[in-house]
């Protein structure tokens, strides 16, 4: 029976997506052992996955125009063998630095395939498939999401972190092998149009210097570097409003539907990336468990947001997506409240009650929110609406994660992350989860704004 070429390139989305977020998320169960091992104190410990959410902030927006002008194949292509070398390179790393540089490289290559996986999926496959194989690819997101715990934690229990990065690299050589051989077609958007370089190194320089900047405000070339990374931006924002070509589309936020659903998602992965690693924190070093234990644990957020966001997102073309949304974002917001007391003496179900409830908040918040980010602006506009929604994730995670290295370096110093400081961990464990509580309440207002805006959603197809 011979396979469909649409098949293989929904294969190859679901893979990398898949794999990218193994790759994000998975590590983190295995981060103590990976500080242990090159003997890294709580603040680079901390940057282990804080560094790679850096680095795909920094490359999605230059990502989306680079594959339109030269190929979406190409870009995925190259994207998968970067994301490979960085994988092989992990493995094999001898010190601390060489271990960061090579995840350096993962987040180089992982923006290419956030970016170029959808894109090629909606290229290739016919519009009256296009929507369930869109459905296929988020689905390896949420499954990534949901196993990367469990699978990890058994692999560095039981074989060593190293395994982490072993285990993707056949998959991905699977990839290339497919895209070499059955996928000859190529995609180009944006072909005559010209890189906007200068733009893409504005968002490179402001999006750096903010994110390390705002790592390390406890001194004062974190404050002056965040304020010059803010300006930056600034800057890039107004040079962008003046491009025919640019590498980002700023008048799409005079949509204030599109604007605050966008704020929202910012302000969500703020507040919720971070809560796994404190978790993790919390079960491996102040409860004294081991990596297998907490992966089984952390699975429950995930499988319930795997299980409520495709229904969220059916249920928001009925229901004002917004209103879904800020509902979920009140639902995440008591769960961080109830972690805000998190301590070692907090029973077991308090801790999985947050849990549920943080699924089952963040699983009706998300697709719903995407909804409104896609269906507010023109069909035209959805390569740049989608690669909006993308840039706030990376965001919001590389600013979560920043958020964790700052309270932990105020609170902690320099100090190794150890069960004898656990009172410490406790302590900046509970003013993160309270920080981003109010994240969540900013998310909450974000979304209300869009459910009062005039703006109207855009469901015309062209």
């Amino acid at each position: 029976m011979e396979i469909k070429f649409e098949t293989y390139v929904v294969f190859i989305s679901f893979i990398t997506s898949f794999f990218a977020v193994f790759l994000s998320n998975g590590v983190i169960i295995g981060v103590p052992a990976i500080a242990q091992d090159f003997g890294m104190n709580n603040v680079i410990q901390n940057w282990v996955p804080t560094i790679l959410f850096l680095v795909v902030a920094m490359f999605t927006v230059p990502a989306g125009q680079i594959s339109g002008k030269f190929g979406v194949k190409k870009s995925l292509l190259a994207g998968i063998i970067v994301f490979l070398i960085g994988s092989i390179g992990a493995c094999l790393s001898f010190s601390t630095e060489s271990f960061l540089f090579f995840r350096m490289m993962q987040g180089a290559g992982m923006a290419f395939l956030n970016v170029s996986a959808m894109a090629m999926v909606v290229h290739a496959v016919p519009p009256k498939n296009r929507g369930k194989a869109l459905g296929f690819t988020v689905t390896g997101v949420y499954l990534a999401t949901s196993l990367s715990p469990v699978i990890c934690g058994f692999l560095v229990h039981n074989i060593g972190w190293r395994s982490i990065f072993y285990f993707v690299i056949p998959f991905l050589v699977l990839c290339i092998i497919i895209m070499v051989l059955k996928i000859p077609q190529e995609w180009k958007t944006y072909e005559d149009q010209p890189i906007d370089k200068v733009g893409s190194i504005l968002w490179g320089i402001g999006i750096l210097t903010f994110i390390y900047g705002f790592t390390s405000l406890v001194n004062t070339q974190g404050i002056i570097l965040t304020v010059f990374g803010l300006i930056v931006l600034c800057i890039f924002g107004a040079y962008e409003l003046k491009q025919s070509s640019p590498v980002f589309n700023m008048k799409l936020f005079k949509n204030s539907k599109f604007t605050s659903s966008n704020v929202a998602a910012l302000c969500s992965y703020i507040a919720i990336m971070v809560v796994t690693t404190i978790l993790n924190y919390h079960f491996q070093y102040v409860r004294g468990w081991d990596a297998q234990m907490s992966g089984l644990i952390l699975i429950i957020t995930p499988i319930i947001m795997a299980v409520m966001a495709p229904n969220a997102g059916k249920l928001s073309d009925r229901i004002h997506p917004q209103k879904l949304a800020a509902t979920g974002m009140a639902i995440a917001a008591v769960a961080l409240a109830i972690l805000t007391f998190l301590n070692g003496d907090t029973p077991l179900y308090v801790v999985v009650l947050a849990m549920v409830l943080q699924g089952i908040g963040m699983g009706l918040f998300s697709s719903p929110n995407m909804n409104a980010i896609m269906s507010s602006v023109p069909p035209k506009y959805a390569p740049t609406a989608s690669a909006s929604q993308a840039t706030m994730r990376t965001i919001g995670q590389t600013m979560s994660l920043g958020l964790l290295t700052l309270i932990f370096a105020w609170v902690m110093g320099s100090l190794k992350l150890a069960p004898q400081y656990a009172s410490m961990i406790v302590q900046a464990s509970q003013t993160i989860c309270l920080i981003c509580t109010v994240a969540c309440v900013l998310a909450i207002f974000a979304s209300l704004v869009g459910v009062r805006s005039k703006d109207e959603f855009n469901t015309k197809r062209e």
